[in-house]
């Protein structure tokens, strides 16, 4: 309770203040009872008027949120008991994904309703951060548990499985003795640690005793190899199904675990037209990106010189985004849309372009499905903005759509197709396989109608967000976050003439010419006004996500700076942000920049900004550069470079330089290499004291790398 003080006034002094405050006259009189009247007033609210509508909250509700909300995935609270998940749902099979590009989790989707389908057993996927990991133990002998994990970065597991891995590698006196499972492993040679995810968790299996089925299965994507190398596991899995635990293999016929139904009931309001859902999965994906918001791209230019590729600088706008922030060296994150042109095609090839903006439900009909398109929504939403139409059709895919077929001619073609290794990889190496050109070749005349729908959004990837390094510094532009992307095209293997468009750099280079007033250079268009015009005057979904690639807190360190391609991206942000401090008056340590590229005349990205800051910066700075493709001079890569500068590097590094590398993995990897060798030779290092400093430095943050492919 707020105590007040005490005064000591003289009695006469009360007497004093009492006369002047009494009425005197008329007026005063009058004037009190104004006063009283509206004190009585004000203090009725709420009570005797300006009672609050109890139906006001229905004007801000969203008819589509009710009855199982946004996701329609039923309402209540969903145990995190894996254990009891499997037993309430009458699951045999829970196949567990741990994902950061969705990869993982669609190999898992498909594993999960193969298992299902081909051999009758009850099978769920499961998000890893969805259950408690000490549930696991509670698994009972007569069921299996799948592993499929993904391995990123510095053998670093994927957002959604830090709380297992937490689990997995710091757990004691875990017992996991009536556990049986498989396990795959999604990981690239070209990272230093090719797989070391799904390693340790096999290894912390077996550790608690664990049964494992079969050895771990692992794919390599350095050799595009992912796709092959997962059939090529499952099948090895669907024999010990087979011939160790006894199952019965029955005739593949389509289940849904989901329902698309038309609803012309629905207003076009109560749809979801093509806004991005983007679900956190845990509190750590919370905490590191913003939300899914329409930004204006201010100014857009192209950087390559070359007639024939492109890369483009684009400035986003955050003013009308008050919320939302970045610092230098995080990602922002674009939301791409298919081409029209794939749109199209796939909605005639269905037979469905007159029904295209016809109101959808979708329900799940199996409780352990989770659904994950928002809804209802419409087919060309769907066709849009949430499925990969163009992403290339698997041999599974393949193989299981020949049961829609609308012809016998469709369905042998398909199934050859689908069985056959060698004539399905000579095929993609002649010919862009995606969904739409698929069924429009196996049937060119007759329209796929026994195709439900729900088979594509249970089986099509879901449309994810592109990530792309900031490369403005938000200490100049806090408002005006950049990026560098290269538009990809690319010919196929065995037939130069028909190329493959990258969806989001083409998506973006469409909204660039839209804005010069100039057509996409190979014609591709895309719905640049996006969902219910919410991107019209050149807007894009995007959100900003957080990153560890950052400058060092003191300006005075050193920094060693190693980039091919668009890795300059960040680089420039922090060369950018170096010149900023040094223009008032703060010291800054001695820097040095490697940048590869093809050749100087065409795709020298940043080269006359690069100049500015040369000069500005002067002796603090050193540029050195590396051509792979320059006419009448050998060949040369970044990690050259560094080997011919290795003793200015070694020093920089002793005196507490942070050393970057963006770029492609492979890359890296020769890079790291190079230094590693570097510091062999000028401290006379082994092996192991090379590998010891290595990771020494990146515990310390000391070695960053922002990396990818």
């Amino acid at each position: 309770m707020t105590s007040f003080p005490q005064w000591n006034i003289p009695p006469e002094l009360w007497q004093g203040l009492s006369q002047l405050a009494s009425p005197t006259g008329l007026a005063d009189y009058a004037a009190l009872a104004v006063l009283t009247g509206a004190g009585a007033t004000y203090m009725s609210r709420g009570i005797l008027w300006d009672q609050p509508d109890p139906y006001a909250h229905l004007a801000f509700e969203r008819p589509q949120l009710k009855n199982g909300g946004q996701m329609g995935a039923g309402a209540g609270k969903e145990t995190r008991n894996i254990a009891q998940k499997l037993e309430e749902t009458g699951k045999n099979i829970v196949v567990f994904w741990g994902s950061q590009s969705g990869t993982a989790e669609g190999f898992a989707h498909r594993l999960a309703r193969e298992i299902s389908v081909r051999w009758g057993q009850e099978s769920m996927m499961a998000d890893l951060s969805d259950y408690d990991p000490v549930t696991i133990s509670e698994i009972p002998q007569s069921k299996l548990a799948i592993f499929i994990v993904s391995t990123y970065g510095e053998g670093d597991p994927s957002d959604n499985t830090a709380e297992f891995w937490t689990w997995i590698t710091k757990a004691s006196g875990v017992s996991l003795s009536n556990l049986r499972y498989a396990a795959f492993g999604l990981g690239n040679t070209n990272y230093k640690f090719y797989n070391r995810v799904v390693d340790v968790i096999v290894e912390g299996l077996e550790g608690f005793g664990a049964s494992a089925l079969m050895p771990a299965g692992k794919a390599n994507d350095a050799e595009g190899a992912t796709e092959e190398d997962f059939m090529a596991w499952k099948d090895t899995l669907f024999t010990v199904f087979k011939e160790r635990l006894g199952f019965q293999e029955v005739e593949a016929k389509y289940v849904p675990s989901l329902v698309v139904q038309e609803d012309e009931s629905l207003d076009p309001i109560d749809l979801h037209h093509g806004e991005p859902h983007s679900h956190a999965d845990t509190p750590k994906a919370a905490s590191q990106s913003s939300p899914v918001r329409s930004l204006s791209i201010s100014n857009s230019r192209e950087l390559f010189t070359s007639s024939s590729r492109n890369c483009l600088h684009m400035d986003l706008d955050l003013s009308s985004e008050p919320d939302l922030t970045y610092k230098t060296g995080d990602h922002l994150a674009i939301w791409p849309g298919n081409p029209d042109a794939e749109v199209e095609r796939l909605l005639e090839v269905l037979g469905i372009s007159s029904r295209r903006d016809i109101p959808l439900g979708i329900k799940a009909l199996d409780p352990a499905t989770k659904v994950t398109i928002p809804t209802p929504t419409s087919a060309v939403a769907l066709f849009r903005y949430y499925l990969e139409i163009c992403a290339p059709v698997n041999r599974d895919n393949v193989r299981d759509l020949a049961q829609f077929a609308p012809t016998p001619e469709a369905k042998a073609y398909l199934l050859q197709l689908g069985q056959d290794k060698e004539f399905y990889a000579s095929f993609i190496g002649r010919a862009h396989l995606n969904l739409g050109r698929l069924l429009q070749l196996a049937s060119p005349n007759d329209p796929w109608t026994n195709l439900p729908l729900s088979y594509l959004v249970e089986t099509l990837p879901h449309i994810r967000a592109r990530y792309y390094s900031i490369s403005s510094s938000s200490v100049v532009a806090p408002r005006k976050p950049s990026i560098t992307a290269i538009v990809s095209t690319s010919p196929l293997p065995d037939n130069p003439d028909e190329l493959v468009h990258g969806v989001t750099s083409n998506y973006l280079l469409a909204i660039s010419q839209h804005s010069h007033s100039q057509p996409h250079p190979h014609g591709i268009t895309y719905h640049l006004n996006g969902p219910s015009d919410s991107l019209q005057g050149g807007k894009v979904f995007a959100h900003i996500r957080r990153s560890k690639f950052k400058l060092p807190i003191t300006s005075k360190t050193p920094l060693v700076m190693v980039a091919a391609g668009t890795g300059l991206a960040p680089f420039r942000a922090f060369l950018t942000e170096r010149c900023q401090v040094q223009k008032i008056g703060k010291e800054v340590g001695q820097m040095v920049l490697f940048f590869g590229c093809r050749n100087p005349d065409e795709d020298f990205i940043y080269r006359d900004e690069l100049q500015v800051m040369q000069q500005t910066l002067g002796d603090r700075l050193r540029i050195v550069t590396a051509f792979s493709r320059c006419e009448g001079t050998p060949r040369q890569y970044v990690q050259d470079r560094v080997v011919e500068m290795g003793q200015e590097v070694t020093r920089l590094i002793d005196e507490g330089a942070n050393f970057y590398v963006c770029g492609r993995a492979s890359m890296a990897r020769e890079v790291e290499k190079a230094i590693g060798e570097t510091m062999r030779k000028a401290k006379g290092w082994t092996d192991d004291e090379v590998s010891g400093w290595s990771k020494a430095v990146k515990k310390k943050n000391k070695w960053q790398e922002d990396v990818w492919g």
